[in-house]
């Protein structure tokens, strides 16, 4: 799936419009928050990595930033290519330690 397309159909699933930003922001905050926890608990407290539930999370991350983007009429397509493309100007021939 392409982002913008991906963008566009997960506003369908946008609720209010009033302070969209904010509770989008707080979202993501929040769900970023659940990916850390299946991480910590993983490493911390030797728990199965919980694949389906890892994806689960991740897209509820995706969700917020698709819609943080389409708030700021900004293409998700085009937040994916700034960062590919700053990737490419930091680490011109990969990341090497």
């Amino acid at each position: 799936m392409e982002f913008n397309d991906y963008q566009k159909a997960a506003k369908r699933t946008l609720y209010g419009n009033e302070q969209v930003l904010t509770n989008c922001a707080l979202g993501l905050a929040g769900e970023a928050g659940q990916v850390v926890d299946l991480v910590k608990n993983y490493t911390f407290r030797s728990k199965q990595l919980d694949r389906q539930e890892l994806i689960h999370e991740m897209g509820d991350v995706l969700w917020y930033l698709s819609q943080i983007a389409e708030w700021a009429d900004i293409p998700f397509d085009e937040v994916a290519k700034a960062n590919i493309d700053e990737l490419n100007r930091r680490y011109p021939t990969g990341f090497k330690k």
